[in-house]
């Protein structure tokens, strides 16, 4: 009867933990979250699920990150993480914290799946990866451990393509505005005014309120640059303050530059069609030869069997 009853209260506690682990799972989901731009608007922006359902943890882990050996990781994290557009929706200690949580959590998890699945596995196989089971482990610990770097440094790709995309035609627009009469800030405030909101818009709108509150025209670009973490945008910025300093027309500098842009968009465009034959030679090789040879071979093969060959 005891036995029977502390089954019963195991029984309750662990759906009672489920239950609880599939409310905390679909609430975190279900939340939005925001980055707040320069000028007060929120942006949508969402962190991956296993990041947001882990960070709640990370503060825990803040003292082992704390020494200075770990100063220039931190800061080298935290330019990652505001070139990406993330700033204010993590920072890099928790970043730092979720490459110790992932394999804890998210890596042990994994281990136990594919335990349970190695165990159902029958046959040769089976048997097989039950030997190197520590070795398939050790890979998801590695890969969850390096998942959040890999994610941040997709994220700050994709932000930099959208840039490239971007900059030549806000360039032809500012250059406009300017050759038209109108000053370099007022153009830059039509810019924002009248394109949706991108990545290259997010950081023109705190360009233009670090000036209106007083930093020159050359310490916001160069504080753009820096954020941004873009050859191009380091190219544009190093013409406008150059071009400030020596007193030369900016409209004909934005000119200069918007052609470079161009020329250096068609030439990534060049590069990538080049590179698209030897990518696609895995894949043929891989997966379309076989599917072909057993398309046409099929037949013949299964007909040579039946006669005994």
């Amino acid at each position: 009867m005891n036995d029977n009853l502390y089954i019963a209260i195991m029984a309750a506690l662990a759906g009672i933990s489920a239950l609880g682990l599939a409310w905390y799972i679909g609430y975190v989901s279900l939340q939005i979250t925001y980055v707040t731009l320069a000028d007060g608007r929120r942006q949508e922006r969402k962190l991956p699920l296993l990041f947001r359902l882990l960070m709640p943890f990370a503060p825990n882990f803040r003292i082992v990150f704390s020494s200075k050996v770990f100063d220039a990781g931190r800061e080298k994290l935290r330019r990652k993480i505001i070139a990406s557009g993330y700033s204010g929706l993590i920072d890099e200690n928790e970043m730092q914290a979720l490459r110790i949580l992932m394999p804890l959590v998210a890596g042990s998890a994994g281990c136990l799946l594919l335990y349970a699945a190695l165990m159902q596995m029958p046959g040769r196989i089976g048997l097989l990866l039950l030997e190197r089971q520590y070795l398939l482990y050790a890979l998801i610990l590695v890969l969850a451990a390096w998942y959040p770097g890999l994610w941040l440094q997709r994220a700050l790709k994709a932000r930099h393509t959208e840039m490239e995309r971007a900059l030549p035609f806000v360039l032809d627009l500012l250059t406009l505005s300017v050759e038209a009469g109108v000053d370099f800030m007022t153009g830059i405030r039509r810019i924002i005014e009248r394109r949706d909101m991108d990545a290259l818009g997010e950081d023109l709108v705190r360009v233009f309120r670090q000036i209106q509150i007083g930093k020159t025209r050359k310490e916001a670009l160069r504080d753009f640059a820096e954020r941004a973490q873009h050859p191009d945008i380091y190219s544009v910025t190093n013409a406008l303050i150059q071009a400030d300093e020596l007193g030369t027309s900016i409209g004909m500098a934005l000119r200069i530059q918007s052609d470079q842009m161009r020329t250096r968009r068609y030439q990534r465009a060049e590069k990538l069609a080049n590179e698209a034959p030897v990518k696609i030679l895995f894949p043929l090789i891989a997966f379309i030869f076989p599917a072909v040879f057993i398309v046409l071979m099929g037949p013949i093969i299964l007909q040579l069997l039946r006669q005994g060959f």
